[in-house]
């Protein structure tokens, strides 16, 4: 059911399985049983219903993530259908969180959802970060990064985080830890020329590949399993169906890390 606490799940209890919806992800020996309670108990913040968020949640909430917070101040438009893949026609003009929410709720109704339709700004973001085990950012500026970020290394909480244009995408995990990178050891400040993909452009079918993979990255490090983009940065090239990953080590002048 959608729910508006953010203590709906206990960290300390291990909910039951559904075998069969979630038979897939036991038979995997990195996440088993084991991995899928802790899917279960799994508190995940997203900032961003669009393009990365979409793609995201949806997989979240089918692999059983136990509480999902939605944070989008926005409505849908119709020029969001070509790739915020989480909407429909019907739902232009409808507030993305709350209609994100109910799609949520019906690909997986144990996933209890939190919808907050509201922009997160630097003097908000500590109270709606609060309580997370993970985040996830797929918002559209400079200044909610920015802001998301230092709520994160602040409160402890790693961050996942996407970015994309045109054909271009990237994912990183920041804040894993007190030695870890945070967003701005990648990107100091605010762009002077910062692009929008509303003035860019961006294919439509980008952002379910970055946000998979955001999503991907989440499975993992709730689950323990495999190396994540701790200290990575994954950097993915559309046109020529190529990736590849650039090291990225703490900054000992970063402005994020210093304000911490």
């Amino acid at each position: 059911m959608i729910d508006g606490s953010f203590s709906a799940t206990c960290a300390g209890m291990s909910p039951s399985i559904d075998i069969e919806r979630f038979a897939r992800h036991i038979v995997l020996r990195e996440i088993g049983g084991p991995g899928q309670q802790a899917l279960g108990r799994a508190r995940v913040v997203i900032v961003g219903a669009g393009g990365l968020g979409a793609p995201a949640s949806l997989y979240l909430a089918a692999a059983g993530v136990g509480q999902i917070t939605l944070i989008d101040p926005d409505t849908v438009s119709l020029d969001n259908l070509q790739r915020q893949i989480l909407f429909r026609t019907d739902d232009v003009g409808q507030s993305k969180v709350e209609t994100g929410a109910a799609a949520l709720q019906a690909l997986n109704p144990g996933t209890r959802v939190r919808p907050i339709q509201t922009s997160l700004e630097s003097d908000n973001a500590a109270e709606l970060l609060a309580g997370a085990d993970l985040v996830l950012d797929g918002c559209d500026n400079f200044e909610t990064r920015f802001a998301v970020n230092a709520a994160s290394r602040a409160l402890g909480i790693p961050l996942i985080s996407g970015a994309l244009g045109r054909w271009d995408g990237q994912v990183s995990m920041f804040n894993a830890g007190p030695d870890a990178p945070c967003y701005r050891c990648w990107v100091p400040e605010i762009p002077p020329d910062a692009e929008t993909c509303a003035r860019v452009g961006v294919v439509g079918a980008l952002p379910g590949l970055i946000g998979s993979m955001m999503a991907l990255e989440a499975v993992k490090h709730i689950c323990g399993a495999g190396e994540t983009l701790d200290g990575r940065i994954l950097l993915f090239d559309g046109l020529a169906m190529e990736s590849r990953t650039v090291r990225l080590k703490r900054d000992p002048d970063c402005p994020g890390c210093r304000a911490s």
